[in-house]
């Protein structure tokens, strides 16, 4: 772990802030079963009406379901939307 993460993780235990996202950490809100937002995500890896998957500073997030499709992509923020059956975090 570089020295910077540590020092900012020893600072947020200090000072209660575990909850809060650091600055460029992903961010992933999963709303009903309908859409899925992603921030600060790192381009998409596989796109397809049945499975989306996201590169992220941690390896990637995979999206299942059906007739998913990308509403917005903008540099920091990605949506999807269908159907959503499945959110996966694909560590590594």
């Amino acid at each position: 772990m570089p020295r910077e993460r540590k020092i900012l993780d020893r600072l947020a235990r200090v000072a209660d802030l575990q909850d809060e996202p650091f600055p460029g950490q992903p961010i992933v809100e999963v709303v009903g079963t309908a859409r899925v937002l992603i921030e600060n995500h790192k381009g998409v890896l596989e796109y397809g009406d049945s499975a989306v998957r996201i590169r992220m500073k941690y390896g990637s997030l995979c999206i299942q379901g059906s007739n998913l499709e990308l509403a917005r992509m903008t540099k920091q923020q990605l949506v999807v939307v269908g159907c959503i059956e499945k959110v996966q975090l694909e560590r590594g």
